[in-house]
């Protein structure tokens, strides 16, 4: 069997307080689809109204034979890293069978902890996507021995802590330059 190459995958969880949904969501989502940006692995949306009831839903862009193979790559790589080669066989086949009972990712569980969490009246989504547009980029990076040191997301409210931190230590730089007064006598 040839080794299937997945893009780089991204685990997000995203929370709505007071959500106000309009389809906007699922326009930007639908839109980079479709332009083969990214592939919906898995989503889990969560809403609890304002009495505290709880609805669910969850999408994928994944066939049931794909959905079978990225289980089995999946538990193959986790059971690797558990059990070396046989952990892997092992993980193979259970990731396998559970993506093939329309189990892997979530479970009933994992929402459930999920609806426990969020205030009334919220929502959350959770979503695992894969980045296709950087499939051929991991496999030069492969190619040419590349390994992951480090990896992260820059958001704007990161980079406002950033300025914020750095601020704070030039203004103490700034108190250290300044020179002392003489004691008073």
């Amino acid at each position: 069997m040839a080794e299937v190459m997945y893009g780089p995958m991204q685990l997000l969880v995203i929370g709505f307080p007071n959500p106000d949904f309009h389809g906007q969501i699922r326009r930007a989502l639908g839109s980079v689809m479709e332009e083969g940006i990214i592939r919906l692995i898995d989503l889990r949306f969560v809403y609890k109204d304002a009495d505290g009831n709880a609805s669910a839903m969850e999408a994928t862009q994944l066939d049931d034979e794909e959905r079978e193979r990225f289980g089995a790559a999946v538990g193959a790589l986790i059971g690797l890293g558990a059990g070396g080669a046989e952990g892997a066989r092992k993980g193979a086949e259970t990731g396998a069978m559970a993506a093939a009972q329309q189990t892997f990712g979530m479970t009933e569980e994992d929402v459930q902890r999920i609806t426990d969490a969020i205030p009334n009246d919220s929502a959350a989504a959770v979503f695992l996507i894969e980045h296709l547009w950087a499939k051929d980029l991991k496999q030069a990076l492969r190619d040419a021995n590349g390994y992951l040191i480090a990896q992260g997301m820059v958001t704007p409210e990161a980079l406002v802590m950033i300025g914020d931190a750095l601020r704070e230590a030039a203004e103490g730089a700034e108190e250290e330059k300044k020179p002392m007064a003489a004691p008073a006598r």
